[in-house]
Formats: C-alpha cells, sequence, structure tokens
C-alpha cells in the first residue's frame, strides 16, 4: 500500500514565503506533532501567539497549512495540508537554487535545534525512551545508484509511520524525530 509522499515545492515565489527559520520551524511541528493553535505552536517554537499566527497565515496564503474547522472559537487550530515538503536541492536555475540553499541551512538549524531540545529534556524522559533514542552516524561506500535506493528503501520503511499517515498509532506512541544526512564525504 502506498503513503502519501511529501509535496514538492519548486515555484520562487513559494520557496521564498518558506525562507524564514519561524516559517520552517511551525511547518516542522505541525506536520511531526499535528495540529496545533499558534500558542501551541508558540510555546514548541519559542515565538509569541501573535507572531506565529502572523506567519502561519502566511504559510496559508501558499496553501502549506490551513485552518483546522471547528474548535472552541477562542483559538483555532492548524495543520498542515501535506505529510511535507521537498523543496528539492541543487536546481540549475540560480534563483531556485538560492531559495533552496536558503532553506537547507534553516532546515539544518531546525534540526539542530530539535536534537538541543531533546539533549536539554533528556532528564524528563521516562528511561525507555531515552534506550530507544539514538545518535548514530554510518560512513558507507555506495555509488550514487546505491545511495539513492538505500535512502529510498529508509524512506520506505518509515513513511507508514509518519504522524500524519499512522491512524493506528497505540495510545502509548509519541512523535520521534528521525534525521538521515546523505552526502558524499
Amino acid at each position: 500500500m502506498g503513503h502519501p509522499t511529501p509535496r514538492r515545492v519548486g515555484d520562487v515565489d513559494a520557496l521564498k514565503a518558506l525562507a524564514h527559520p519561524l516559517r520552517v520551524a511551525l511547518l516542522h511541528r505541525l506536520v511531526g506533532v499535528g495540529p496545533g493553535t499558534a500558542s501551541e505552536c508558540a510555546e514548541a517554537v519559542g515565538s509569541s501567539a501573535s507572531n506565529c499566527s502572523w506567519h502561519l497565515r502566511q504559510l496559508a496564503k501558499f496553501g502549506f497549512v490551513e485552518r483546522v474547522e471547528g474548535g472552541d472559537g477562542r483559538e483555532r487550530r492548524w495543520r498542515s495540508t501535506e505529510v511535507g515538503f521537498d523543496v528539492g536541492a541543487f536546481d540549475e536555475d540560480p534563483t531556485v537554487r538560492t531559495q533552496q540553499d536558503a532553506l537547507l541551512a534553516m532546515r539544518i538549524n531546525e534540526d539542530n535545534r530539535l536534537l538541543q531540545r531533546f539533549l536539554d529534556g533528556q532528564h524528563e524522559l521516562s528511561r525507555e525512551w531515552l534506550l530507544a533514542s539514538a545518535l548514530h552516524g554510518y560512513t558507507v561506500n555506495v555509488t550514487p545508484e546505491e545511495l539513492t535506493a538505500l535512502l529510498g528503501a529508509v524512506d520506505d520503511l518509515l513513511r507508514p509511520y509518519l504522524v500524519p499517515v499512522r491512524a493506528d498509532a497505540p495510545d502509548d506512541a509519541a512523535p520521534a524525530y528521525i534525521n538521515i544526512r546523505a552526502f558524499p564525504r
């Protein structure tokens, strides 16, 4: 059974709309944890609710997020419109490439922020979650075609467990972040 894939974003204006650290963090939160209010997002990304609300509206203009119907009327929830976003990399068009490079830099910063948040909060986690957590690094000896196939296999393995995809998660399941970087050494 196939699972939804990330939305490919190649439009320069849409890439520019994403090219803001807070917007990257907001999308990361909504895709990785699920729908949330501007206040919930603000707590997760270290900003104010009003600032997050403004940036969420900017993301909505390009179809990256949308308001969730219902709620208590005080503060509506937002959700990602996709299971993830692929902004590509290394485009031949220099205008597109500039935006991709900026977004890749922000993505690395967001990855590092999440890792630091884990390290800072590790003492609050159960022993079970600590033992399940890992920071691995591998150097493999592969061709470009083998690396592409390897990453595809890892993606196929992880995709059924993505927060927006998995409907049958056990009660004790919680969002866990997995980051894989692959490049020639």
